[in-house]
């Protein structure tokens, strides 16, 4: 089979990443890119001369020589985007959040079935050899029955996006949409054997008081069927990008950590340590983490998804939960009540 060719459809500050990881994969080739500005257009023109380059995401849709089509645009456009591009025959690689609302979702989720498609949602961190290392040691047996899982990211304030829609909640949905939506993800992947989570509570606040909406602090317990918790936990009114993990389970134990100047820090500081109950141990990571790392991975994983029908690290199933997860996380900061998933 030659090589799986991609379209992408966006190209900001997080799209560029995106394409260069394409281009890196082996069996992937980057054949067009559609963007809406004349700017992010010649750019994208300059990095990738062999792809087309569109403004009209509508044009790669109807490109018939395309196998998969990567979707890097604002939140409130997936569904409508990521739609026409299943209908239109294509596999979808589609950033998180999979939508703003469950609803969505399932649109989403039916389409694909309909068009017998794969949606695969960009929860890189899966694809993490350190956040994917406490997975690993889990499944292993490593720690018992796990019990409780802490994650955490102490960070500075979110970049505005394109036209700053990062920052206008009815383009971004609520902002634990925006990050939080990894750590509820790590959460419920690393808590499976106790079941799907039952409900949430969280609270959150602002440093802005003409903006309540944007909650720099952010914090929720979620509950899972057989007693086990976790806790997710974010602040953007802090410096640099810094995050931690803690697991605890029957029998052991696992911390995590990484930091960086930035989020897409090349060179970050990173540790995973595992207690088995008698004996700590320094595990050894066989690659970088880092979420422009784990992009690259992912492109990988999405020419297997093409190739060879596997499912992909985090499937449309996955999105979903993450997605309903947030959006009653938001509900509980809301109302102050415990929400019931």
């Amino acid at each position: 089979m030659g090589n799986v060719r991609f379209g992408l459809i966006g190209y900001g500050a997080w799209g560029s990443h995106h394409a260069a990881a394409i281009a890196k994969a082996a069996g992937a080739e980057l054949c067009a890119i559609a963007v809406r500005s004349p700017e992010s257009q010649a750019a994208a023109r300059q990095a990738f001369p062999q792809a087309q380059v569109v403004a009209d995401y509508r044009e790669l849709t109807a490109n018939r020589e395309l196998d998969v089509i990567d979707v890097v645009v604002p939140s409130h456009l997936h569904c409508e985007i990521g739609c026409a591009v299943l209908k239109s025959g294509k596999h979808l690689l589609l950033e998180k959040p999979m939508s703003v609302n469950v609803g969505e979702c399932d649109r989403l989720m039916a389409t694909a079935r309909e068009a017998q498609r794969t949606i695969a949602v960009g929860h890189e961190l899966r694809m993490s050899s350190l956040w994917g290392g406490v997975k690993r040691i889990i499944d292993d047996g490593g720690i018992g029955k796990p019990l409780y899982a802490l994650i955490e990211l102490s960070r500075k304030p979110y970049r505005q996006g394109a036209d700053g829609w990062r920052y206008d909640i009815k383009r971004v949905g609520n902002w634990i949409l925006e990050e939080p939506i990894h750590f509820f993800d790590l959460a419920r992947w690393y808590l499976a054997a106790d079941g799907e989570p039952t409900s949430v509570y969280a609270r959150a606040n602002s440093r802005q008081p003409e903006h309540p909406e944007l909650q720099d602090n952010f914090s929720a317990i979620l509950h899972f069927p057989q007693g086990a918790y976790a806790v997710v936990t974010q602040t953007l009114a802090a410096f640099e990008h810094h995050q931690t993990v803690k697991v605890t389970g029957t029998k052991g134990a696992i911390w995590a950590s990484w930091s960086g100047a930035l989020d897409r820090t090349l060179h970050p500081t990173q540790s995973l340590k595992h207690f088995d109950g008698e004996h700590l141990y320094d595990v050894k990571l066989d690659r970088m983490s880092g979420e422009v790392f784990e992009l690259e991975d992912e492109m990988a994983m999405m020419v297997r998804v093409v190739r060879e029908g596997i499912q992909p690290r985090a499937t449309a199933l996955d999105g979903r939960w993450s997605v309903h997860m947030c959006n009653a996380a938001q509900q509980s900061v809301d109302t102050g009540a415990i929400v019931a998933l």
